[in-house]
């Protein structure tokens, strides 16, 4: 397994693309997709919930070997990531051969694949064409959160909404 700072967001792109997963792009690298400049060394996705789409999920958390972050090694077994340990969960935050991945159901505050679809929109990013979430979607997430990265993140986010409607851009 590769350390975390040897993140390849663009093959787990790639491989989650090849596999047709549906997913909308969240957090560090939606931001960037935005054009913020802050770096992040995850790539985290809120993926279609059912069954077939988690199916397709849990192929490639195999193919990468996906396992549970911050779990110690000698902690009781846990169940595989499959479609059912997926569908039973919310949040899984891993870590994979190309560094952190992270899977959410329904981000904070009560965003869901469905409603970030509507509201997010294709971008091209990391030389593909993903479905990102929007930025106010985005810039509710990181204020929900209240983290001290993401209030730094939300200044940043901030200045590029003021920017965007400068420019008369949504």
């Amino acid at each position: 397994m590769t350390e975390l700072g040897r993140f390849d967001a663009e093959e787990l792109v790639r491989r989650l693309l090849e596999a047709d997963v549906k997913f909308v792009l969240i957090g560090g690298l939606a931001a960037q997709a935005h054009g913020s400049t802050s770096l992040t060394s995850d790539l985290d996705i809120v993926p279609s919930w059912d069954r077939d789409n988690l199916r397709k999920v849990a192929r490639i958390l195999s193919d990468i070997a996906a396992v549970r972050h911050g779990v110690a090694a000698d902690a009781p077994p846990l169940p595989p990531l499959d479609e059912r340990t997926l569908l039973a969960g919310a949040v899984f935050t891993l870590t994979t051969e190309y560094g952190r991945f992270d899977l959410l159901a329904n981000p904070d505050p009560g965003f869901d694949f469905d409603s970030l679809m509507r509201t997010g929109a294709e971008h091209e990013f990391l030389g593909h064409r993903l479905q990102v979430a929007s930025l106010d979607d985005l810039i509710a997430m990181k204020r929900a959160a209240g983290r001290p990265k993401d209030r730094v993140e939300l200044e940043i986010l901030g200045a590029l909404r003021e920017e965007m409607d400068r420019a008369g851009r949504p």
